[in-house]
């Protein structure tokens, strides 16, 4: 492709609402533009990237055994009322419309409900299972506050597979394969990436993992192990107890603590270790006003922990001052678990705590030396606390490390959740209706595309992997419309490597100076570039620049396409 015939239009400055790398660099180097918020339009380079990463996970798929089709956007509300979530799905997320017949209907945040629909009426018979069908399509989530580019789009492209079978053993079987596959279009795109253990939220199912491509600006922390055994998201990541502290009872003691109303007030005022500290949280419960939870003073609540629990309203809400009061008796600075006549959920690490201090609900007045069982009537232990780095893995081997992620893949067991509810069943080895149990496996298309951003720049521009890159080689002739022998050697190896089959975009452009040619090429991530000029033309040689190692050499002309490919990475 020549420049001079292609769209690029690059920006000289970073736009000045993005706040991220992927989201600034995807529009300064003209790969999308802002069409309405949360809404782009994929220029012609931004489109090759992202047709490379539909053909990536195309071919795994594919290879796995799944059937492409393709479903609408725009779903009846009949479905949805069916499976239960036209009122339920993420409020808000979920853009309705009526038609010219003042039918409802919505534009596809997901796909379960028509795939079912498919299902039912296309599957009879327990011997066409199981069946894994798949589409790459748009999507389109009315987001709150659409941000960070394509990373949080409210229209974005994502491929989902949904796969119907007889038996739970099946549906693992088909889950682990997606596990494979997901690894596989991930390692062909060259990003470092974690699965890990995840919640299956609104989607819902017994099961479900997720896959991140590791980043800092990653908006999901992720919990490892430093023996590699396990991951998982910290929402999940399960906190295990430590070991009892073994150390004499002291006896309790009340203490003024005037207008020390947090945690590190109170252990600055008493100058005490904060792990000898417990915090009380005051919740609305299910059954009973308010439910009390109790962790060490240095750890936070896990809401998503929190919320799972039986007697807790969902979704979590914290109790306001008044009710409080009303049920405790003192402010929020000074609540504590002696004496309280409600529900009491106590944290795994708090529970081993001795000879801590807490609030004595009274304000302005704290407990000292509390121990469980003497002071504190036995309550039931939970965790209840995000993991932390340092922590022992849940596994046993290895301790925790958390880094950042963002999402990009999840796959989930389903079970029965819509198959149930829309009757979708066939007939068993006797006769007999069977229900089928459904898988769901989600990756986002466009979300890859500012994911690999994020993992891969620096501040000159993008740095795509060889696999994903728009071009993989980017001829800059020097002054060619002043030199003939340049133009002619330019021409020459710019055919040589199209004929061999090379993905090439030569910068033929006239008007702009070399120095514009080479702050484009760099912007926009081409991973290898090759300059021709006359200096180097008189040894028979061009100048090769690898953009992920900034490493330039001599090579000669005549062996370009022999050296060039053995530098791919594909």
């Amino acid at each position: 492709m020549k420049a001079s015939q292609f769209t690029i239009s690059t920006l000289k400055e970073k736009p000045s609402d993005a706040e991220i790398a992927s989201h600034q660099l995807l529009v300064q180097g003209g790969f999308i533009k802002k069409l309405a918020s949360g809404i782009y339009s994929w220029m012609p380079l931004g489109l090759r990237v992202l047709r490379k990463i539909e053909q990536i996970v195309r071919e795994e798929m594919d290879r796995s055994g799944a059937q492409e089709l393709l479903m609408p956007v725009t779903q009846p509300s009949e479905l949805w009322k069916e499976s239960g979530r036209w009122q339920m799905y993420d409020e808000g997320l979920l853009l309705k419309f009526k038609d010219r017949h003042d039918r409802d209907f919505c534009f596809g945040p997901t796909h379960e409900e028509v795939i079912t629909d498919i299902a039912r009426n296309e599957l009879r018979s327990h011997k066409q299972l199981p069946v894994n069908y798949y589409q790459i399509q748009t999507k389109f989530r009315d987001e709150t506050r659409p941000r960070f580019g394509v990373l949080r789009a409210r229209e974005f492209i994502m491929k989902d597979a949904y796969s119907f079978h007889a038996d739970l053993e099946s549906l693992q079987s088909t889950f682990d394969q997606m596990y494979t596959t997901y690894q596989r279009i991930l390692t062909r795109m060259r990003l470092d990436f974690r699965a890990v253990e995840a919640d299956s939220g609104s989607i819902g199912g017994s099961a479900s993992t997720e896959f991140h491509v590791l980043a800092e600006s990653g908006e999901d922390l992720i919990a490892f192990s430093s023996d590699g055994e396990y991951a998982a998201n910290i929402e999940l990541a399960e906190a295990i107890t430590p070991a009892r502290e073994d150390e004499p009872e002291k006896p309790i003691e009340r203490i003024d603590t005037p207008n020390q109303k947090t945690i590190q007030s109170v252990v600055d005022h008493l100058s005490i270790d904060i792990k000898k500290t417990v915090k009380t949280l005051v919740v609305k419960g299910h059954q009973t006003p308010i439910v009390v939870l109790v962790l060490r003073g240095d750890h936070t609540l896990n809401a998503l922990k929190a919320e799972k629990l039986e007697a807790v309203a969902s979704p979590l809400t914290f109790a306001d001052e008044s009710e409080i009061k009303t049920v405790i008796g003192c402010g929020p600075g000074s609540i504590g678990p002696v004496g309280l006549n409600c529900p009491v959920i106590v944290d795994r690490a708090a529970s081993v705590v001795s000879n801590f201090v807490c609030g004595a609900n009274q304000d302005g007045v704290h407990w000292i030396n509390v121990n469980w069982g003497r002071d504190v009537i036995e309550s039931p232990i939970a965790d209840l606390r995000n993991i932390e780095s340092g922590d022992p893995a849940p596994t046993g081997a290895g301790f925790i490390e958390i880094k950042r992620g963002i999402e990009v893949g999840h796959i989930f067991q389903l079970g029965n959740k819509y198959s149930a509810s829309m009757k979708a069943s066939v007939l068993d080895a006797e006769g007999k209706a069977l229900t089928m149990v459904m898988g769901c496996y989600g990756i986002g298309v466009s979300r890859l595309v500012g994911a690999a951003i994020e993992q891969n720049n620096d501040e000159r521009g993008i740095i795509w992997p060889d696999t994903i890159a728009p071009f993989q080689v980017i001829l800059i002739p020097i002054n060619a419309h002043k030199s003939p022998a340049v133009q002619e050697a330019a021409e020459q190896l710019y055919q040589e490597l199209n004929d061999d089959g090379f993905e090439v975009l030569i910068d033929d452009r006239h008007q702009m100076r070399p120095g514009a040619k080479f702050a484009d090429a760099e912007l926009i991530g081409i991973p290898h570039r090759i300059v021709i000029g006359d200096r180097a033309l008189a040894n028979t040689e061009v100048e090769y620049t690898c953009r992920s190692s900034g490493e330039t050499t001599l090579w000669p002309i005549s062996q370009v396409p022999e050296l060039l490919r053995s530098a791919l990475d594909l």
